[in-house]
């Protein structure tokens, strides 16, 4: 039954062309008129019509497509009539149409469109641009010129106007005139731009391969140094290695100091018995005078004990505070 059927409407469903709608797409070989509009496809992927080789009106309007993939009418050289208005096409390659030599009717109404590369081989007998914001700049300008140039007849060509820039707002994209000489001379820049780009890149990597040679010449062979890919963790052993080898220097210069500076206060504390002897023995080497104070008040002593010095003494006195390495010194 599939064979036989020649035009199909699918209008206003929830069809949204995957694989599975693929397969059954491909039984209609005989199909000549196919009716998609009103669907959710959204997407046009490739190669999706490529057994409908007798197809000549494909209509896939108002279906909430905003991609359409460069083969996606792969196969379809008979087809005559495309009507992709009403969507939500932003941006289209004019390689898509490649591929439909008999395209004489081109509906592209109503999307999103800014711009639109065209073909010099594209030979249409009609074309819907109206209802896009096209940007009437340098982008444009082969559309302008195709216009101009072929007897194309443009459908609703008064409100096929610019958008952009607003000194060309609601002017006509066929009939308003875009400054060659500017985008030449822009076309210019750009060119001498990714010339001048490409040198440096092409400076950089000599630069780069002459830095590999010398280092390869100078190492022997490149197979001693460190993979690209395993750099950050040769990195990271090298300054762990540098940190631990500092750490024990470290260590290992501080740590006699900081044991003969904790051993010096390591004092031995008197205890009760001899500071009181101390006491004792102190108050009686005390000598007179004393003056006696006026009604009541007790005596001040005024004088000190003078310890004789014996001949034979060395005029030190011991401390047990001071490290005994050091008055053996003295």
């Amino acid at each position: 039954i599939f064979q036989n059927l020649t035009k199909l409407s699918l209008r206003n469903n929830k069809i949204t062309l995957k694989d599975s709608d693929r397969e059954i797409l491909r039984s209609f070989v005989n199909l000549t008129e196919l009716h998609l509009n009103e669907n959710m496809i959204i997407v046009l992927y490739n190669q999706k019509f490529c057994k409908l080789a007798k197809l000549i009106i494909l209509d896939i309007s108002n279906s909430c497509i905003s991609i359409v993939h460069k083969a996606a009418f792969a196969g379809l050289n008979q087809l005559s009539m495309l009507n992709l208005s009403y969507n939500r096409i932003v941006q289209l390659d004019s390689d898509v149409f490649t591929a439909l030599k008999s395209l004489t009717v081109l509906n592209l109404q109503n999307n999103l469109l800014k711009s639109f590369h065209i073909i010099s081989s594209f030979k249409l007998i009609e074309i819907g641009l109206a209802g896009n914001p096209w940007n009437c700049s340098c982008d444009l300008f082969d559309l302008h010129i195709w216009l101009t140039a072929s007897r194309v007849i443009v459908v609703n060509e008064n409100n096929t106007l610019c958008t952009f820039p607003n000194t060309m707002k609601k002017f006509s994209i066929k009939t308003e005139a875009i400054q060659e000489a500017d985008c030449t001379i822009e076309k210019t820049s750009l060119k001498n731009i990714l010339t001048s780009s490409a040198i440096m890149l092409k400076n950089i990597a000599l630069l780069t391969a002459l830095t590999a040679n010398n280092i390869t010449k100078n190492n022997g062979t490149q197979a001693d140094l460190p993979r690209v890919g395993k750099s950050w963790t040769f990195l990271a052993g090298v300054i762990w290695f540098v940190l631990s080898t500092t750490l024990l220097i470290f260590t290992a210069i501080k740590c006699p100091t900081w044991y003969r500076y904790l051993i010096s206060y390591h004092h031995r504390h008197l205890e009760e018995n001899e500071s009181e002897m101390s006491e004792q023995e102190f108050s009686a080497d005390m000598s007179s005078p004393t003056v006696f104070g006026t009604d009541n008040e007790e005596p001040i002593v005024i004088s000190e004990k003078i310890h004789a010095v014996e001949p034979g003494e060395d005029r030190l006195i011991e401390d047990k505070y001071v490290d005994s390495s050091v008055t053996e010194e003295l």
